[in-house]
């Protein structure tokens, strides 16, 4: 006599689905399948486990997770600069450095003004060629300072703490005359050391006067037997030594100075003996036709010219 309950038990086990085939876990079974797995898959029992395994770039294929993008809202792309023609990054590069100065020279705010700017040097080799031929080329580096703080005396101008690649970059140098009219700083010298040798394609060398001592109202003040028109000329004679290849001296001064002067005098000769092309700066307003002296103006308490034959009377302004 069969066992009570037995047959039902094996009616029950003939009604029950086969077991699933073996799968990976990497491979679960969806949810939504017509013929659904009677043992739960690792992805049934935690739902985020799977994702947890996911490499980085998987997870973030669609984009970002941190900020989704926006539905309407279109992917910006990249702008790539090298990309531009070569006059429009020139006119970047413009852009990016104005306010620097039209000269270059040893001065405690060149932090501020050129340090930073500098930065876009670091970009890649291609910037770098592009932005240091623009920064160099456009610019004039001053042959000696002429800051009235630290670095009037300095023993090393900026010219001699370029690199010889930066030199020859340069295309305008200048040479300013009038501090240390007095004395002259000893640094004021012309050597190897100061690197012109390597400044090969200097095509214009710019003098700017800021005095001339040979003034009647230096009188008293500057030294003997002039001095420092003999200096500057001498100073001025070395540097076009070591540059043989310039053929442009750009004269340009304050309004003081005369270019019928004995220090302008003596630049002149010496220009004019080399055959050098002479060009005039803005400031002054020089042309090559001869300078004309104004006429000074009457001082107060001065008498009047009074013509002959006429009563002597004195007129007091």
């Amino acid at each position: 006599m069969p066992r009570r309950g037995g047959a039902t038990k094996r009616s029950r086990a003939a009604h029950v689905a086969p077991g699933p085939c073996p799968v990976s876990s990497g491979a679960a079974t969806p949810l939504s399948s017509a013929l659904p797995s009677t043992y739960a898959s690792e992805t049934e029992y935690d739902g985020y486990d799977t994702e947890s395994k996911l490499s980085l770039a998987a997870l973030t294929l669609g984009g970002s997770i941190v900020n989704p993008p926006k539905p309407g809202r279109k992917k910006l792309k990249s702008f790539r600069f090298l990309d531009l023609p070569s006059e429009l990054r020139l006119r970047v590069y413009d852009y990016h450095f104005a306010g620097v100065g039209e000269v270059l020279d040893l001065d405690p705010d060149n932090y501020k003004r050129i340090h930073r700017k500098l930065a876009i040097l670091r970009t890649c080799r291609t910037v770098y060629r592009e932005a240091s031929y623009y920064f160099y080329s456009t610019f004039h580096v001053r042959i000696f300072p002429t800051n009235h703080g630290r670095f009037l005396k300095t023993k090393k101008p900026l010219l001699a703490r370029m690199l010889p690649n930066q030199r020859a970059l340069i295309t305008t140098l200048q040479l300013r005359l009038g501090p240390g009219w007095s004395k002259p700083p000893r640094s004021w010298v012309v050597n190897p050391a100061l690197g012109l040798s390597d400044c090969i394609n200097v095509t214009k060398l710019a003098v700017y006067v800021e005095c001339d001592p040979g003034m009647d109202y230096f009188e008293g003040f500057r030294q003997p037997d002039n001095f420092f028109e003999r200096f500057s000329k001498t100073l001025f004679t070395d540097v076009l030594a070591e540059m043989p290849w310039v053929g442009h001296v750009e004269f340009d001064a304050r309004p003081s100075v005369r270019k019928s002067g004995l220090l302008m005098r003596g630049l002149l000769e010496v220009v004019t003996a080399r055959g050098l092309r002479i060009t005039w700066g803005q400031e002054r307003g020089w042309t090559d036709a001869e300078e004309v002296e104004k006429k000074p103006a009457p001082s107060f308490g001065a008498p009047l010219f009074v013509p002959q034959g006429s009563p002597s009377i004195m007129v007091v302004v």
